[in-house]
């Protein structure tokens, strides 16, 4: 189904039956659920495209997608098939036995990018987890490093496990959680002398770094592309000394990039590379992809309750193949370059509020100038007022991650609303 015919079925969705009819009540919702969220005052209900509605019916261009998560969009004809065929036939049953849907899934995978094999699992952080435990094993039984570090770098983002926030180089998302998983060490992103200080110094003596870990770009951290020679010299160094190179793909990977693999902008492969998120296009599923030499798995060492169950393979798998045969890529390269033209512009008409505008493809952050008050959550919500829906990278960094799917004229109504939103902000 092309995307124009997406935008079509859109317009007017129809309205579920099996809706509640009672209006949202937030403090009740408060009072059940923990408050490990500071979210904005909307409740959502429905989506169809780009678009969601509200439970007050208003609609909204979605210009968040689940955090880089919603690749097709909502409610996309070919994930409503994979959903419905998928819970009639077979949802879940143990990796103790052989996934027809697992296998499938794999097998694309591998065809698709520099891997050999796929561990399954259900989030980023667990993905990441994942690759963490499979460089630890390699560090004890192919380098033989008793004690192995992996280098991660400042202002990165892994997860929310205790040793995906010690891989974190953010102090902010530690804090009260300590003690901390030993064995990371952080470096500034994109600087090599640093990168090899650090391995230099700590293997004086002693042979220690295990791993390296890094975004290709980094979302969290204020939508920060990697620097391609950095990233080239990187994998030398790994070439020559043994060091397992390891991307974090949560946010960047199943073609936000404009490609469908972030590490191919940067040209070169990873050892070992994570994905979640836009895998699935909204179904919970991460995946641990490695190079067969580092594939050091036995089994009973790494394991997953639901990771890989037909349900999650099935829908994946439809993502996967939707995102080939339509042809999404080429949409994501030239919705991107439509967008980052038009912030540069609003840029270019508001250098005193807006520092700079950066990403790849449909990942995109606009910083904001650091000695003004404004933030990028005010934006957001004056955005939300406008029916725009728009998440931060930072205090200071407006990201704009829309599905895959983003027309021309969506991107066109986002950039009014940002700019909208800024001249109201700053009168």
């Amino acid at each position: 189904m092309s995307i124009q015919s997406l935008v079509e079925a859109a317009t007017n969705p129809p309205k579920s039956d099996s809706l509640p009819s009672s209006p949202f009540d937030a403090n009740s919702f408060d009072a059940a659920v923990m408050s490990t969220y500071a979210r904005f005052p909307l409740a959502l209900e429905r989506g169809a495209g780009c678009r969601v509605w509200d439970t007050e019916g208003r609609e909204y261009l979605d210009f968040v997608a689940g955090i880089a998560t919603c690749t097709l969009g909502h409610a996309h004809p070919a994930m409503v098939e994979a959903v419905t065929s998928q819970i009639q036939r077979l949802h879940h049953v143990s990796n103790l036995y052989y996934i027809r849907e697992q296998g499938e899934l794999a097998k694309w995978l591998i065809q698709h990018s520099c891997a050999d094999r796929v561990f399954f699992c259900n989030s980023g952080a667990e993905a990441n987890e994942a690759a963490i435990k499979l460089a630890r094993k390699y560090a004890h039984t192919v380098l033989e490093i008793e004690r192995p570090i992996i280098l991660t770098a400042n202002a990165s983002f892994h997860g929310r496990t205790l040793a995906t926030i010690t891989a974190t180089g953010q102090p902010k998302y530690q804090k009260y959680f300590d003690p901390l998983v030993p064995g990371f060490h952080y470096v500034p992103y994109n600087d090599i002398g640093a990168i090899e200080a650090a391995i230099s110094e700590l293997d004086e003596g002693d042979y220690r770094v295990a791993a390296i870990l890094l975004e290709p770009l980094q979302g969290e951290g204020g939508v920060r592309p990697g620097d391609r020679a950095y990233f080239q010299k990187l994998r030398q160094i790994c070439d020559e000394t043994g060091i397992l190179l390891i991307f974090d793909e949560v946010q960047v990977g199943m073609g936000r990039t404009g490609k469908l693999w972030g590490y191919e902008t940067l040209g070169v492969e990873p050892d070992i590379f994570t994905s979640a998120k836009g895998l699935g296009g909204g179904i919970p599923i991460g995946a641990m992809m490695s190079k067969k030499f580092c594939d050091v798995f036995q089994p009973g060492e790494h394991a997953s309750t639901f990771g890989g169950n037909p349900f999650a393979c099935g829908v994946a798998l439809s993502v996967c193949q939707t995102l080939e045969k339509d042809n999404i890529l080429q949409n994501v390269e030239q919705r991107g370059e439509q967008l980052r033209e038009g912030l540069r512009a609003i840029a270019a008409k508001n250098p005193h509020l807006i520092a700079d505008v950066r990403g790849w493809g449909l990942i995109n952050g606009m910083e904001l100038q650091a000695d003004i008050e404004l933030t990028a959550a005010e934006i957001v919500k004056v955005a939300i007022a406008e029916g725009v829906l728009l998440v931060p990278a930072g205090p200071k960094v407006l990201r704009f991650v829309p599905p895959l799917i983003v027309t021309e004229a969506e991107v066109n109504t986002a950039l009014q609303a940002v700019e909208k939103a800024l001249a109201t902000l700053t009168v």
